[in-house]
């Protein structure tokens, strides 16, 4: 094994995310009214969930697969140690490498030295998330290195400057419009917003490329232990360009990427691209162990493998631990309203939606990400797509309470919470709030039935639509009433 030695440059680690924009109020404010974004969301993620609905229903029974999934990740996690001791000695065993990195600057430090050290200039890379987590291509670059995305909306998103918007699909919040007129500018040629022309553009410069690449680099979707393998899972021929032409192949990965056994990898296959784009199977599954051997005809002559931890160890050992069996299929962000509302760069950080409500203050602390636990309505749609069932509804809960118990939390937050407390707690009080809504919202501001301007906190949703007006009786006065019609007291049944 070989790895960087854990606090050799006190200071320079850090076990956080990249933040492009912590505003998460004003970013949603102008979001929340962008037509154009919610089309593009409405094109793809609500497309993708329905199609994930329709192929899991083509399993013999999904619920226990996603239950046997989930739990086959909880054991892992429980395993952790022994599962990465036994998937560096087969790595090794395969003529591989292992590196660990503690903290993003270690990772990207060591794909520095190994380039450096096999004389890699151009470095081409498949779709990480990882490496988007680290910040990799900013760390190339300032080396005198140069890292080239090869993943098409990865690649598009690089040429222009711009951060991914989603787990699976990153360019998901730009159309065909903008794509030509960022190809226009790069490649200087005439524009076009055909989105085959602007394919094979992309396409034939990459061709060129990945021949003179000297470093292929890839993320790792799973890691086998019993094997030494990682399994690479792509729409996308670069992934295969990426790991098999380049002299070099480096694999970055999260920790809690790994799997026990070859036998459990069908189960998260069958998982995999239904939850993520209503796929049966992915085009490519790629099943990577080692360097190119003797008797083969393409493949790196060095296979490196670099475990990164950057605060995982630190979640591991907490209450969020669940949120580490995430396997990073979006699946949660295409099903979540809010999400589809305000889209993915409005939550600030590499990885948004629910499952990034939750990693990203875990990662970066909840004083920087106060807004994202508040960030869905907490309507149980991304537990019910999450191939692993982590109770991300039930974490947020959690998350706001961390908040106060933190004194994060407005003194306002907390005297809302503490009277809603008070009044689901007695049948008295319960009923004194009833009464005390229907008539103060009866007099607020309305129209055919609507109030169109709330006081306070509230205020921010009729900034956006009307609020329905309670009704003159409520379900239990009409309950009441039906018993006298009836001729039942009060209190009979």
């Amino acid at each position: 094994m070989t790895a960087k030695a854990a606090g050799s440059s006190p200071g320079s680690l850090r076990h956080s995310l990249p933040v492009f924009n912590p505003d998460f109020m004003r970013e949603a404010a102008l979001t929340s009214a962008d037509e154009a974004l919610h089309t593009a969301l409405d094109n793809s993620v609500t497309k993708k969930d329905y199609g994930r609905r329709a192929t899991l229903a083509e399993l013999p029974d999904s619920d226990a697969l996603r239950t046997l999934a989930g739990d086959i990740k909880r054991h892992t996690l429980d395993n952790l140690d022994y599962y990465l001791a036994q998937l560096e000695a087969n790595v090794q065993k395969h003529g591989g490498h292992v590196h660990y990195a503690l903290g993003r600057d270690d990772a990207n430090q060591l794909v520095i030295d190994i380039a450096r050290q096999t004389n890699s200039k151009l470095i081409v890379k498949s779709k990480s998330m990882v490496s988007e987590e680290s910040e990799l291509n900013h760390a190339l670059e300032k080396a005198g290195l140069e890292p080239l995305e090869t993943d098409l909306g990865e690649f598009i998103l690089q040429v222009d400057n711009d951060h991914p918007s989603h787990i699976v699909m990153p360019v998901i919040h730009r159309n065909a419009k903008d794509i030509g007129r960022v190809f226009e500018r790069y490649f200087k040629v005439p524009y076009t917003d055909d989105p085959q022309s602007l394919a094979e553009m992309a396409r034939v410069y990459l061709r060129q490329r990945f021949n003179q690449a000297d470093m292929g680099i890839s993320g790792v979707n799973f890691a086998i232990a019993d094997t030494g393998s990682i399994v690479l899972c792509t729409n996308e021929g670069n992934g295969r360009m990426c790991t098999s032409r380049p002299r070099v192949h480096v694999a970055i990965m999260g920790m809690e990427k790994i799997i026990p056994e070859m036998r459990d990898l069908p189960i998260f296959l069958k998982l995999l691209a239904r939850s993520a784009s209503g796929q049966a199977l992915t085009q490519y599954t790629n099943i990577i162990t080692g360097p190119r051997r003797a008797d083969e005809h393409d493949g790196p002559d060095e296979f490196h493998l670099i475990i990164m931890d950057n605060g995982r160890s630190r979640i591991l050992a907490g209450d969020y631990r669940d949120t580490l069996r995430c396997i990073r299929c979006g699946a949660c962000l295409n099903a979540c309203p809010i999400y589809r509302k305000v889209g993915g760069h409005t939550y600030g950080s590499v990885y948004p939606g629910p499952i990034g409500a939750l990693i990203t203050p875990l990662f970066n602390g909840l004083a920087e990400h106060k807004h994202l636990p508040h960030a869905s309505s907490l309507c149980g749609a991304c537990y019910e797509a999450c191939p692993v069932k982590i109770n991300i509804p039930e974490m947020l809960i959690h998350m706001k309470k961390d908040q106060i118990d933190q004194g994060i939390a407005g003194f306002g937050e907390k005297l809302i919470f503490r009277l809603w407390t008070t009044g689901l707690r007695y049948g008295w009080t319960y009923r004194l709030g009833q009464f005390a809504q229907r008539v103060g919202m009866r007099l607020l501001p309305h129209k055919d039935g609507w109030i169109t301007r709330l006081p306070g906190p509230a205020k921010g949703w009729t900034a956006i639509r009307d609020f329905p007006q309670p009704p003159k009786n409520n379900f239990r006065t009409l309950w009441n009433q039906r018993r006298v019609d009836r001729g039942t007291p009060e209190g009979k049944r």
